[in-house]
């Protein structure tokens, strides 16, 4: 469980990075997952640097959503009725791992009110040589969307970037965690990571939580889609993790 400082510090700077571990065999475990993933989809484009929606691929890697430990810290941060909306992989290859631009999650996500608590695990040691998370501070707290601007550029994993003037990456802290670590952050936090050019992977699994207070909106998915391009989420399959829905949200599972 969170201590009352780490709940504190999760309101006041927009994350937090518990004391928690993985085991060694659930780690192993997603590994091996994640290989096993790359062999059968070999030549899916955007599973070389990222998977933004696993669930849609491999339905096993629901099982290490259903942590209880995980969910207690994330039932601190967001309330006891919670939904799974989203898994993803992110992975930065040895010698050749791409830029993450300056951005706000939320940004991306069909979800009113904005809401989520992404729980972000290690599974390799992420650090600043390999293109570790970098945080701003307490960019979470006025709780509003920043302008960003579309980017065409297949040097970055996100094609949406952070106007200038919307952060000063003097303020950036790197997030630096070992194999097993996690952190938890805010929807709305500005975050981002450089390139990957160590002879060492990081990868990294994200779990995306939101209170059912809030609704995933599948009507506004598509409509980003058609407006922005890329990757449709109106037909994620989202899962109730704890607790009761409170928004009238559609679990019925998608093909």
């Amino acid at each position: 469980m969170l201590s009352p400082e780490q709940i504190t510090h999760y309101h006041e700077h927009g994350y937090v990075i518990p004391g928690y571990r993985l085991p060694e065999k659930t780690l192993a475990a997603i590994r091996a997952d994640h290989d096993r993933l790359l062999a059968e989809h070999p030549d899916h484009p955007e599973f070389r640097d990222n998977c933004s929606a696993l669930l849609n691929f491999d339905m096993r890697f629901l099982n290490y959503a259903r942590n209880p430990e995980i969910l207690d810290m994330v039932e601190q941060l967001i309330g006891p009725d919670i939904t799974l909306w989203n898994m993803s992989f992110f992975a930065k290859p040895a010698r050749n791992g791409k830029r993450t631009p300056w951005h706000q999650d939320g940004q991306y996500w069909p979800i009113r009110p904005l809401a989520t608590c992404t729980v972000w695990i290690a599974v390799d040691a992420a650090t600043t040589e390999n293109g570790c998370m970098r945080f701003i501070p307490g960019s979470h707290r006025d709780q509003r969307l920043r302008a960003h601007d579309q980017r065409n550029d297949p040097a970055l994993t996100l094609q949406q970037e952070l106007q200038r003037q919307e952060y000063d990456e003097s303020e950036a802290v790197d997030v630096v965690l070992e194999a097993g670590q996690i952190s938890l952050h805010d929807v709305y936090l500005v975050h981002g990571s450089e390139v990957n050019t160590s002879p060492h992977p990081r990868r990294g699994m994200t779990m995306r939580l939101m209170p059912t207070s809030s609704l995933y909106d599948r009507e506004l998915a598509a409509r980003m889609h058609r407006e922005r391009g890329g990757a449709t989420m109106s037909e994620h399959s989202i899962f109730l993790m704890r607790g009761a829905d409170q928004a009238g949200n559609d679990y019925r599972l998608r093909a």
